[in-house]
């Protein structure tokens, strides 16, 4: 089912990569820009940087005041904002058709002089508003330290996925500001960073801004390392158990190290993605079917594949137990049906609802111009690939049921898991 959404590419002088997808069903353009790091990118003792940019950034500039950036783009109608992950931190903002240049202008000024307003006074501000959202976030949220843990479980001390996006908020409180400086002046450059515009501007006109509002920049981001080699599946299985009474029930997760969704191994981790989503990712999936409809011993299945660049993607199974469950009678039986299904493999049936339900939450996410930016943003930046949004239902189409069952078999294996398992009082555990 090949798109063809018109997509039009220029590299400026300094290295900035510009897309821009014109649409004029609508006055509005999305402005989007992924910066080539995050979380992955930092050096031990110097986490939570990535993120710590995230909120600096609007917090004014060489010739913008703090918090003029928000006010200056709400004030026209628009709206913005900005997320960090493990491979990159995205700034966003959509706006009607005659606000672009102001938002350009206001991208240009914070990504070439931002240093003038990260102040001692800005970064003692901006760390304590990041204390404050882990507080809220991970801290003081039921199983809200249950993805920290996972990572910490699957991946190796000192691996770039071990550590979670919010940083260690003791290597924040430890880091000088000319620690700060130096983090953004090796990462925020052009050569670093995408730019789409998507909406209501022509090829010609979004690469002639692009050009007068940031191709003016010229300091370049200090040189990539090699991408790490693949991280093979664990040998036997790893587990964290964690007594909380405070959670609303027990809950299960079982994690996998998955290929990278890049390169050669691309396909392969598409392959996991279908399986995952064969277990437990359809409403008459496996899964579901077995715990929650026929035994009643969880409340919810779901899975997911999380798609990274760096040698590893993570492939998850996640379970809430009901009430007067074992959480480890759930366990025995998602490790069967996972053994099951290596050998196996998936049925026509779910194969044909995968590609299904992929292609309309493919179609849904680029019917949004904002959403389709990002996407589009996201697969440049990571992979090279700004025409990724029209080929990607053919290249999942193109996947085989064989395919799936052989990767199933390699990646998602019981012996091949890590469990985080958060038990409301203290139980038993499952054996390998």
């Amino acid at each position: 089912m090949s798109l063809d959404y018109p997509i039009e590419t220029r590299t400026l002088g300094n290295g900035l990569r510009v897309v821009v997808q014109p649409d004029h069903a609508s006055p509005t353009v999305t402005v989007n820009l992924w910066v080539g790091v995050g979380s992955r990118h930092e050096a031990p003792g110097r986490t939570g940087f990535a993120h710590l940019f995230e909120h600096l950034m609007f917090q004014g500039s060489a010739h913008v005041a703090e918090g003029e950036h928000f006010q200056a783009l709400m004030g026209v109608g628009g709206r913005l904002n900005a997320t960090t992950w493990f491979d990159r931190t995205n700034y966003f903002e959509t706006v009607p058709t005659g606000a672009l240049e102001l938002a350009l202008w206001l991208e240009g000024d914070r990504h070439a002089a931002l240093l003038a307003a990260v102040t001692q006074e800005a970064l003692d501000n901006q760390r304590d508003v990041v204390k404050e959202e882990k507080r809220q976030r991970y801290d003081n949220q039921p199983y809200g330290q249950a993805m920290t843990t996972v990572y910490e479980t699957v991946f190796p001390q000192g691996h770039p996925y071990h550590h979670p996006t919010i940083g260690s908020m003791e290597d924040l409180d430890a880091a000088s500001l000319e620690d700060v400086h130096a983090f953004f002046r090796a990462h925020y450059a052009p050569d670093n960073t995408v730019l789409t515009l998507c909406g209501d501007v022509t090829p010609e006109r979004g690469f002639e801004l692009a050009q007068r509002y940031l191709g003016w920049v010229e300091h370049r981001a200090e040189p990539r390392r090699e991408p790490l080699a693949q991280l093979e599946p664990l040998t036997s299985p790893v587990r964290h158990e964690i007594t909380e009474a405070e959670v609303p029930n027990d809950r299960l997760h079982l994690a996998f190290r998955l290929p990278a969704e890049s390169g050669e191994s691309r396909r392969e981790f598409l392959a996991c993605s279908v399986a995952l989503d064969c277990l437990a990712g359809l409403s008459f999936s496996p899964l579901e079917q077995q715990l929650v409809r026929e035994q009643g011993s969880a409340n919810h299945v779901q899975s997911t594949a999380m798609g990274f660049v760096d040698g590893v993607s993570l492939g998850l199974v996640v379970a809430d137990i009901a009430d007067g469950a074992s959480l480890d009678e759930v366990e025995a039986s998602i490790c069967e049906e996972l053994e099951r299904f290596a050998q196996e493999g998936p049925t026509s049936a779910q194969m044909d609802a995968v590609l299904a339900q992929t292609e309309r939450a493919w179609l849904s996410a680029l019917a949004a111009k904002d959403e389709r930016a990002d996407i589009i943003c996201h697969y440049t930046s990571l992979h090279d690939d700004p025409e990724h949004i029209n080929t990607f239902l053919d290249e999942a189409a193109a996947i085989t049921a064989e395919e799936v069952r052989a990767a199933a078999a390699r990646w998602l294996r019981p012996q091949a898991r890590a469990v985080v398992a958060y038990r409301t009082s203290a139980g038993t555990e499952v054996a390998a």
